[in-house]
């Protein structure tokens, strides 16, 4: 007992010296470097300082007895987190003092962010399959996934805690086609694979291209990154504690020919009007949601030279209580 007492008022102790220490972040163009200068008491318990999991590069003693830890390190290193928000570009990683054996909680954090402007033109790839040339016409490839909660990739877990969003991308593969705009049509949720009379449904998508769901929640879709493909931002507020399927008729078409049978349509709420995702301009397009959206009249070649749709079935994703300790045993890979 006398021993852990004597450990606990070392951590403690030394703790403290490294609360108190001096750190200095120089953020470069794909790299960070770090000097954590701690005080003469901390210096034995070096080899205890990390960024994110590395260990510091470089360690010396100062002649004033004090410790200088560099970590020098590239953003693919150490296990940074690289975030997309808005116009930004985010790298952020913990600077940590970790006493007690690996998998123990650090006793100390200091939180590591560099923070860049976008790059100009800059595409995440799974977000643009339509990219390189296009001549002629020839098959298409229609694509729908789960995004992590960055945007950065697909999903890892269909396990989704009720009231959180789902990004929902939906792209398609362009090949040989003059570039298309990929329009969700029709969306809805049920509880099976399949659509069945007795499936329970969730319109989510409705009326020719209007979120539905944007109306009593706050579902959106995302600004779009290439014009082959669009991300759903689901508010998850239905089918708790059930197996959920994304049902979505997708359409590749025309981006010149817009109307009120194809288009992206979401409410905003605080002006109390539908925008039009694609050319908020032209957001007149969108006032049908309150009603019906119907189709023009056009030759039935014409139609069909303009675009094509393809069935696609996301899940299962499974919505659970946020306080349930047992949702992560439930994990399975989504469709």
């Amino acid at each position: 007992m006398v021993t852990h007492l004597y450990l606990g008022v070392i951590i403690v102790a030394v703790f403290a010296t490294v609360a108190n220490a001096e750190i200095n972040v120089v953020c470069e163009k794909d790299s960070v470097k770090i000097t954590w200068r701690i005080p003469a008491e901390g210096v034995p318990h070096a080899a205890r300082l990390f960024l994110g999991n590395c260990m510091a590069s470089q360690f010396k003693v100062l002649p004033t007895g004090e410790g200088e830890a560099q970590f020098n390190y590239k953003f693919v290193d150490c296990k940074f987190t690289k975030l997309l928000k808005g116009k930004k570009q985010l790298f952020q990683n913990e600077l940590t003092y970790r006493p007690k054996a690996k998998g123990q909680p650090a006793a100390f954090v200091y939180p590591i962010e560099c923070v860049y402007k976008r790059p100009e033109g800059w595409v995440p790839p799974f977000l643009n399959p339509g990219s390189g040339l296009s001549e002629g016409r020839g098959g298409l490839v229609f694509h729908m996934a789960l995004l992590d909660e960055q945007l950065t990739g697909i999903a890892k877990t269909n396990i989704i805690p009720l009231g959180s969003f789902m990004p929902i991308w939906a792209a398609v593969e362009q090949k040989s086609h003059q570039p298309l705009l990929l329009l969700m049509e029709e969306c809805l949720a049920t509880t099976t694979p399949e659509l069945q009379p007795n499936s329970q449904v969730h319109p989510i998508i409705t009326n020719k291209g209007c979120l539905a769901e944007s109306m009593t929640g706050n579902s959106k879709f995302l600004p779009r990154y290439h014009s082959s493909s669009v991300v759903l931002y689901l508010q998850s507020k239905f089918g708790l504690g059930q197996e959920v399927y994304i049902h979505c008729k997708l359409v590749a078409w025309d981006p010149q020919v817009l109307d009120e049978s194809k288009k992206a349509c979401h409410y905003v709420k605080p002006d109390m009007r539908w925008e039009l995702l694609d050319d908020p301009a032209r957001s007149s397009i969108c006032s049908c949601c309150d009603s019906t959206c119907r189709s023009r009249s056009r030759r039935g070649v014409d139609a069909e030279s303009r675009g094509f749709s393809y069935n696609s079935v996301l899940g299962p994703l499974i919505i659970v209580d946020p306080s349930d300790s047992n949702a992560d045993s439930m994990s399975k890979s989504p469709l």
